[in-house]
């Protein structure tokens, strides 16, 4: 498909298991109405933001794939023949638990499903506790609309990652996220977090020559048993393929970014900026090492 309208769903996630699924429907039949193919929900959007504390009680959260939430997402795939990005806590057997996204076909199949490889373990986003390191490499999912190089969160700030799925012929970055400022951080710090991680992405479109699609959640989540938490700060955004920004939310407002991607501005843009050309593959063999003395 030359052309491709895409919309990513930025929304809060602390309204209850049902409340959120309910809006993510919704939501999704709003963008469907407006001619989308692909639509793209917040990492693990389900829930609210349960790595906050370390809590094995948490594990009952887990479901498996398939399961319950991708035969509710398959189904709506199916219905309207669109692909959808949805974001789950799998639980691929007891002891293995993996935050995952899963890319729903237009047959509503399963095209195929990420699981998360970079895993932070930071204050407030305590997910090593709960996530084992994806296994599957960083491979595109081959859906009826394209090559789809899914990418979560954390993943983002690692251009490896992006190559990688670029490399393996994706056709678009797309990064289901959660993330937002500890309250306690002045505005200038928090100015500077949303700065970068805004910049990291598009330098990602514009080292592949291909558009990025960032989705994150929005609203503050108290940590349980505490004074702090989390205020996810949305900003979700669609680049192109030269990191220009085509479509972006504000840090609060629930909405729908659709945009109509062209597939032919990536590969002219490749052809201006013929990076993949000039790579030294001959010399990057220490990029395999933690660190170079």
């Amino acid at each position: 498909m030359h052309q491709l309208k895409v919309c990513a769903i930025q929304q809060p996630c602390n309204l209850g298991k049902q409340r959120n699924l309910g809006l993510s429907i919704a939501k999704i039949e709003e963008a469907v109405a407006l001619g989308s193919n692909l639509i793209i929900l917040p990492e693990l959007h389900l829930d609210s933001y349960f790595c906050q504390t370390e809590n094995y009680e948490n594990f009952k959260l887990a479901e498996t794939i398939p399961g319950p939430t991708t035969k509710i997402f398959s189904k709506i795939a199916q219905n309207n023949k669109i692909v959808i990005v949805c974001s789950l806590f799998e639980k691929r057997t007891p002891g293995i638990y993996h935050n995952t996204a899963v890319v729903l076909d237009i047959d509503g199949s399963i095209a195929g499903i990420y699981r998360k490889m970079h895993i932070p373990d930071d204050p407030g986003f305590y997910e090593k506790y709960y996530f084992t390191p994806g296994d599957m490499g960083f491979k595109p999912i081959q859906t009826s609309i394209g090559k789809l190089g899914i990418l979560v969160c954390w993943d983002q700030w690692f251009p490896e990652a992006a190559r990688l799925m670029a490399l393996a012929g994706a056709e678009i970055l797309i990064y289901p996220t959660a993330i937002g400022w500890d309250p306690l951080d002045d505005l200038a710090e928090q100015q500077r977090q949303l700065q970068a991680w805004i910049t990291v992405q598009r330098g990602h479109a514009i080292a592949n020559g291909i558009p990025v699609i960032a989705c994150n959640r929005i609203g503050f989540e108290k940590a349980p048993n505490q004074d702090s938490g989390i205020n996810f700060w949305g900003n979700s955004f669609i680049a192109g393929p030269q990191g220009e920004i085509l479509c972006s939310a504000t840090d609060q407002e629930t909405k729908l970014l659709t945009y109509a991607i062209n597939s032919q501005q990536s590969e002219k843009t490749r052809q201006i900026w013929p990076f993949f050309r000039d790579r030294r593959i001959d010399n990057y063999s220490e990029l395999i090492k933690r660190f170079i003395n």
